[in-house]
């Protein structure tokens, strides 16, 4: 084995004992999953044997690796990356950008945007508009961020009700995406958002409390109070690294009001 081969095989070892870790698996369970051995497993890791790039797939499989991060361990093994990132104003992407904006014109008059991995608003709606069209302007500078307008105390924050209870909830959810992506872009987005001053009155429920299915965000607008119920839903089996990072997340009404407002105004 050469010399640049064996750094590749113990690079991409380090690579996948550091997910499996991660993921709290055994290397007999993962030998189980993979269809492979532990004994293997335990050679790929200390570099003592190059996996095949079928068995960096499979294992990258079952670890739950992101698709951006399974091309960086084909890459440390000395493999090409098997994922496209095709930027999404491609002309091969035409038919899935139509689909996206035809979904967000669908929803109204709910709200709805797409965000990429690090909450970058790639698209959104016009009841996501309604809601942002106080906010100041070098807030809306590109690219929005959706963490931002919501938590920064300029943004949406002041006028969330149950800001502690929605804030917690925002960052409960970044925790876990960054546990599962290791995105060093969005640890950075998830503590500048955490260390954004929490206003001493910002109430934990509305005044009078809902029977809601859901944490709803309650917020202030023009005088009416509209609830909110967030749904996020991403593409199944994606085999682009960009429509893999891509999130559609939608606002249902939580309660009659609030459709009635905007059923009533944005139209």
């Amino acid at each position: 084995m050469t010399t640049a081969a064996r750094k590749n095989t113990s690079e991409v070892g380090r690579l996948l004992r550091g997910w499996r870790e991660q993921r709290r698996v055994s290397q007999l369970d993962l030998a189980l999953r993979a269809d492979s051995s532990a004994r293997h497993i335990s050679f790929v890791e200390t570099g003592r044997s190059r996996p095949s790039e079928e068995l960096i797939l499979r294992l990258a499989e079952h670890l739950d690796v992101p698709m951006r991060d399974r091309n960086a361990l084909l890459l440390a093994a000395g493999y090409a990356p098997r994922f496209t990132e095709t930027p999404l104003d491609d002309p091969s992407m035409g038919a899935l950008r139509e689909g996206l904006e035809r979904l967000l014109r669908g929803y109204e008059p709910y709200p709805a945007l797409i965000v990429d991995a690090t909450y970058n608003v790639v698209a959104a709606n016009r009841g996501i508009a309604m809601l942002m069209a106080s906010l100041p302007e070098d807030l809306l500078a590109q690219p929005l961020n959706a963490m931002r307008l919501t938590l920064h105390p300029r943004g949406l924050a002041p006028r969330i009700r149950n800001l502690r209870e929605w804030r917690g909830h925002l960052l409960a959810q970044m925790e876990r995406q960054i546990a599962l992506a290791r995105s060093d872009a969005l640890r950075e987005l998830y503590e500048e958002v955490a260390a954004y001053p929490v206003p001493a009155d910002s109430g934990s429920e509305p005044a009078e409390p809902v029977p809601y299915f859901a944490l709803p965000m309650v917020i202030e607008h023009e005088g009416h109070v509209l609830s909110f119920v967030s749904s996020i839903s991403t593409f199944n089996t994606p085999m682009d690294v960009t429509v893999a990072e891509l999130a559609v997340e939608t606002l249902l009404p939580a309660d009659p009001a609030t459709v009635k407002f905007l059923q009533s105004e944005v139209s």
